[in-house]
This record gives structure tokens, C-alpha cells and sequence, in this order.
């Protein structure tokens, strides 16, 4: 276990080298100057414009940019932005935001969808069944952005059960909203995937000897039946982690959630590279951690599977 825990973190080294010169060479090719961006429709000074390259580097080859980047990272400095403002201060800001909204929203994916799911796939074919299925081909057809829109008028602004928008401080009172929705619109994924897995694990030999042993409904459903079945949907759950990470930028700009989403929307408009790429490289780094952690749960719900 030790062995592959390790040869997976060699892994994370030309994995996030990757992606990181893959995202500051597309951000280094986009049209524009960022300086003069900065300055708006009013025309700079050249000795300030020539001053401020030099010191974001920009004045520099893009290979030599990206090597200072870094030269930064790897001892824990990622720059400052063109407001000024040192961009680990901006990651210490919005990451804790949207690492509580993922939280909410993989809490709720996973207790409806599991709980649904089992129910599903042990009655195939009956009415809950059918109608689940119609529920969550809806939720997957509807945009995240009409079902945002509907639960903040709803639920926010006519019943007042939420907070329509997110605060100050981004309290977790007012992040329930958001991440109900994220979940909701995650939920039918995982669902159906659960469903598909416990009908299948239902039909497995295994099952058949607990039963033929005299164990009771009771005791084969939850340790034999659900536990085996919840593979697809553990690695599924641990996508939809990344994604959200990543920043559901669409719900984050309707309910005001100051989390990675609308900082890295923001920083690609400003072409503030640096910015974009620290960003990055720590979703890379968390999207990888994760990913580790799910493949080692695999051996503890299913005892089939070891690492060599």
C-alpha cells in the first residue's frame, strides 16, 4: 500500500508540471496587454507601463516567465496581482468558501442519491422507481442556471426558508442555498449510477450464498449489497469534488458566493497570469489528492481489490 500511495504521488510531478505550463502558455497567448488593461480607456504613461512589465516579469520570454512562476511556487511564493495584493492572500480568501459549498453540496449528492438509488434498484420497475427516472432525466436536461434562478426566487425571496444571496464573510447559514442546488443538480448522476450498481450487485453470486446461509434482508442489504455498489458512485462523487473546486462559476455569480469561481472568472478577464496559474495549481494538487483518497476507499468497500 505504502509503495503505490508513493508511486501515485511521483505521478502528481509531470501531472501538474503539465498542466501547469499548458494553462500559463494559453493565458500568455491571449490577445491583449493586461498593463494597459489595468488603465482602462485612459493611455498610460510608457515609463509606467515599462516599469510595471518589469516588474510582473512580463517583460520577459514566456518561457522565462514561467520558470520564475515556478521558482516561486516551490517555496510557497505565488506572486502578487495587479491589484497589488499577494495572490496567496486571494487563495487563503476564496478556497475556504468553496471548499464548505463543495462540502454541502457532495453531503447532499450523496445522501439523496444513495438513498434513492438503493431504494430504485430494489424495486426495479415499480412506480418510485419510474418516476425517480423521470425526476432525474429532468434534473440532468434543466441548466444549473434555472434551477439557481427558481430555488433563490422560491425558496430565498418569496418563502424566506434561505438567504437569497451570500453575505459578507460567506456564513455556512448562507451557503445551504447554493450548495442544495449544486447537489440537486449532481444528484441524478449518482442516483441513477447507484441504482445501476445495487441492480446489478443484486444478481451477484455472493449475494445469493448470504442468503442461502440464512443471513436476514437486514444484514445482506446494507453490508453485501449497498457497500459493493457504491464503487461507481464513490469515483463519480470525487469528479463532481474537482469540478465544484474548480468553481461553479455560474452559481457562484447568482448568489454572490466569493469563492474560486468568480475570483478566477475575474483574473482571466484581467489576464493577470499569475493569477490564473497559482489558481490552477492548486485545484491540480486537490483534484489529485482527491483522486488518491477515493482509489484507496476502493479496498475498504470492496475487500476484491488490493494494490500492488
Amino acid at each position: 500500500m505504502l509503495r503505490y500511495i508513493l508511486f501515485r504521488l511521483l505521478q502528481v510531478i509531470p501531472v501538474l508540471l503539465g498542466t501547469t505550463f499548458l494553462i500559463y502558455f494559453m493565458v500568455f497567448a491571449m490577445p491583449g496587454d493586461p498593463i494597459l488593461a489595468m488603465f482602462g480607456d485612459k493611455t498610460p504613461n510608457p515609463a509606467v507601463v515599462a516599469q510595471l512589465k518589469e516588474q510582473y516579469h512580463l517583460d520577459q520570454p514566456f518561457i522565462v516567465q514561467y520558470f520564475l512562476y515556478l521558482k516561486g511556487v516551490l517555496v510557497g511564493d505565488f506572486g502578487m496581482s495587479f491589484s497589488g495584493q499577494p495572490i496567496s492572500e486571494v487563495l487563503a480568501r476564496t478556497f475556504p468558501v468553496t471548499v464548505k459549498l463543495a462540502l454541502i453540496a457532495i453531503v447532499v449528492e450523496l445522501f439523496v442519491a444513495i438513498a434513492v438509488g438503493l431504494f430504485s434498484g430494489l424495486r426495479k420497475g415499480g412506480i418510485f422507481d419510474n418516476v425517480n427516472l423521470i425526476i432525474g432525466l429532468l434534473l440532468m436536461s434543466v441548466p444549473i442556471f434555472v434551477i439557481a434562478f427558481a430555488a433563490q426566487f422560491f425558496f430565498g425571496v418569496k418563502l424566506g426558508w434561505f438567504s437569497p444571496t451570500v453575505g459578507a464573510g460567506a456564513p455556512l447559514q448562507d451557503l445551504l442555498l447554493p450548495g442544495l442546488v449544486l447537489g440537486i443538480s449532481l444528484y441524478a448522476t449518482s442516483m441513477r449510477l447507484t441504482r445501476s450498481s445495487v441492480i446489478d450487485t443484486l444478481n451477484q453470486d455472493f449475494v445469493r450464498t448470504a442468503y442461502s446461509k440464512g443471513l436476514s434482508r437486514g444484514r445482506v442489504i446494507p453490508v453485501h449489497v449497498l457497500r459493493n455498489s457504491m464503487i461507481p458512485t464513490v469515483t463519480n462523487t470525487a469528479t463532481d469534488f474537482g469540478i465544484l473546486i474548480v468553481g461553479a462559476t455560474v452559481t457562484e455569480g447568482i448568489f454572490n458566493v466569493p469563492g474560486v469561481g468568480n475570483a478566477l472568472f475575474q483574473a482571466i478577464i484581467k489576464g493577470e497570469n499569475a493569477t490564473v496559474v497559482s489558481f490552477v495549481t492548486v485545484m491540480v494538487l486537490v483534484y489529485l489528492g482527491v483522486n488518491l483518497l477515493v482509489d484507496l476507499l476502493y479496498a475498504v468497500l470492496d475487500p476484491r481489490i488490493r494494490y500492488a
